[in-house]
């Protein structure tokens, strides 16, 4: 949007904001910075993941208390700057609010890529209270969770059938970023570790455990811990193993043959960008909906990120390694993607929009 000649600016935590600023955008912060964590990687044995609790948790932080401070918040950005247009993210519900008590046109981008997390029945009522504050109509069908117009950043065919949330038909499935380069694997395998940035650092003791079950499996392994947490505290590793707390995934992906991971939306559909099958162990969110859905496509093996053993973990990963078809289903999906329009295509819709 920049790049065309328009003025953008990006609301978001106080935290992110010197981020925003940095690259050049009006930044409207909607929380007082925090200070940053500096506590060791607590190796705790982690509780099971049921997706049911995942899908009450988000209805209770988003639905209910995230989108009241949310709702009034961005409502007071919308005043101060008068946007013509606000995108906002699905998971915010207060700034979808906020849009229509404001009379501003949004447009909802999905970040939950198999569609399974938002649960009409439990955020239909704490979003119907909160509408009734802002004094806004009733919307029994829940139309304000997508609005309008949706662009999806995702490969259609990940999105579940069984997703209770219509689309609208003005929706634009788009790849925002280019196509992946060719990749340059070698003749040993490679296989890449990430349980992404926001949950590494309470996976409790599963590094530890992916450590112990890859340290025996034959293959070049990278692990990324996230910035928060110091590699030395896993110990020494064998020279197979590398461990470091960032390296850019647009660097790492062409390079690797299998990607373990959380199953995050983002790290799960950069890998089948790239045509990468996946070891997945869900630790929240909507994490457990996308490794099932991964795994009804035969992108990807499941673990259980609490009680997966190491033996489990090597097992695993030497099985999907050996894996063909699944190599190759990944492969049709990077196609899909690569084959959808660019972003420039989400712009012009943004364009088309009436102002508010």
């Amino acid at each position: 949007m920049a790049a065309a000649g328009h003025t953008v600016a990006i609301a978001g935590s106080g935290n992110q904001m010197p981020r925003v600023e940095a690259q050049g955008f009006t930044a409207l912060p909607t929380s007082e910075p925090r200070p940053a964590s500096t506590s060791a990687l607590d190796f705790a044995p982690l509780t099971p993941v049921v997706p049911l609790d995942t899908e009450v948790e988000f209805a209770e932080n988003f639905a209910d208390k995230g989108a009241r401070r949310h709702a009034g918040v961005v409502g007071e950005h919308l005043r101060a700057w008068r946007p013509d247009v606000v995108v906002r993210d699905e998971a915010d519900l207060g700034t979808a609010i906020a849009t229509e008590a404001f009379g501003v046109p949004c447009v909802t981008v999905l970040v939950l890529a198999a569609g399974l997390l938002v649960r009409p029945e439990l955020v239909g009522p704490p979003l119907a209270a909160l509408r009734a504050e802002h004094g806004l109509r009733p919307d029994p069908g829940l139309r304000m969770l997508t609005g309008d117009v949706v662009l999806a950043p995702f490969a259609p065919s990940f999105r579940s059938p069984d997703s209770p949330v219509a689309l609208p038909e003005r929706t634009l499935w788009f790849r925002s970023a280019a196509p992946a380069p060719a990749p340059r694997r070698s003749s040993r395998p490679r296989v890449y570790v990430t349980l992404g940035t926001t949950f590494a650092s309470a996976s409790g003791d599963l590094f530890e455990r992916l450590l112990a079950g890859l340290a025996d499996v034959d293959a070049d392994v990278l692990v990324t811990v996230g910035r928060r947490v110091d590699p030395a505290e896993l110990g020494a590793q064998p020279p197979h193993v590398r461990v470091e707390r960032f390296v850019p995934q647009a660097e790492v992906l062409p390079t690797v043959d299998l990607v373990v991971s959380h199953g995050g939306s983002g790290s799960l559909m950069a890998a089948l960008a790239h045509g990468l099958p996946s070891v997945l162990l869900p630790l929240g969110a909507d994490q457990p909906h996308n490794a099932r859905r991964a795994a009804e496509l035969g992108l990807a093996r499941t673990l259980d990120a609490a009680t997966a053993t190491p033996a489990q973990v090597r097992a695993a990963v030497g099985a999907a390694l050996d894996d063909e078809a699944a190599a190759g289903r990944a492969r049709l999906v990077a196609e899909e993607l690569a084959g959808l329009p660019d972003v420039e295509e989400a712009v012009r819709w943004l364009e088309a929009l009436p102002s508010g």
